[in-house]
């Protein structure tokens, strides 16, 4: 056994929680951190053999995630948070079983995530890294200027953790597969847009950016400062990364990741007082 604790936050997840709970079978433990589902979320963790543990936020911090660190009964030190609808592949679960018996020499590790959209595996265009193995000794979720931005609710936004030490990047990837409608990625992401756009009209994504370390620091910084941010999403997933190899699926991707960020800036204006 894999001897990392998985932690998996869910509501309403029984469309994608098999598919990930199955990638899982080979980790020491898994904890499904539910709230209040209403459909068979909790019933599809515990016959996959995971531990569900209820959770109701307070409207305060620590969120979901820090909770999670705080409040559950951990065995291993090392933890691996993913989302339902991410699957862990064989090539990653081998590079961490090979990480955790040779000893780890980082605090942490980011792992990249490709996605899988309108049912097809994208190869090519835009991929995403987020921080999601870490030693929980060395790492934490800090409270972030955001309880006034109810979009955001019970769960950490796109924070990474805080380690005490450097971090490393893993080679193998996970997928994000979500497997509900399209409507649904399209309400997840008016919420991420009015998110994003609250925190820059009053200039507190700065605060957050500069929690970053290195080039992600840098390279988030400049994204914050791009001018025509739609245009430039659309150019880097489908030009630059080559999106357009991946057809009418890595067009559709370019062209949603765009919009995402055309969200932002109208809501971003209208904050500011802008004309409507």
């Amino acid at each position: 056994m894999i001897p990392v604790s998985v932690i998996i936050l869910t509501r309403n997840e029984e469309a994608c929680l098999p598919a990930c709970l199955e990638a899982l079978a080979g980790f020491a433990e898994v904890f499904v951190v539910d709230s209040d589902s209403t459909d068979a979320t909790s019933d599809i963790a515990r016959r996959h053999g995971a531990v569900v543990v209820p959770f109701r936020w307070d409207g305060r911090y620590p969120k979901k995630k820090q909770w999670s660190l705080e409040n559950l009964p951990l065995r291993r030190d090392w933890v691996l948070f993913i989302d339902a609808d991410e699957v862990v592949t064989p090539a990653l679960a081998r590079e961490i079983a090979g990480i955790m018996r040779r000893g780890p020499e980082r605090a942490g590790y980011f792992i990249e995530g490709k996605f899988v959209f309108l049912g097809q595996p994208l190869h090519f265009g835009h991929h995403n890294a987020k921080l999601a193995l870490f030693d929980r000794r060395r790492g934490r979720f800090q409270p972030a200027p955001d309880l006034d931005v109810a979009a955001m609710w019970e769960v950490e936004g796109h924070y990474q953790p805080m380690l005490d030490g450097p971090a490393g990047r893993l080679k193998a990837f996970l997928w994000h597969h979500d497997r509900k409608p399209f409507a649904a990625w399209l309400d997840r992401h008016n919420r991420y847009s009015d998110w994003e756009a609250a925190l820059r009209a009053e200039g507190r994504m700065e605060t957050l950016i500069c929690r970053e370390r290195g080039r992600r620091r840098i390279m988030k910084a400049l994204v914050a400062r791009l001018p025509f941010r739609p245009l430039a999403a659309f150019v880097h997933s489908y030009l630059w990364c080559l999106g357009f190899l991946d057809g009418a699926a890595g067009l559709h991707f370019a062209l949603a990741r765009a919009f995402y960020y055309w969200q932002i800036g109208v809501k971003l204006r209208e904050r500011r007082g802008g004309p409507r």
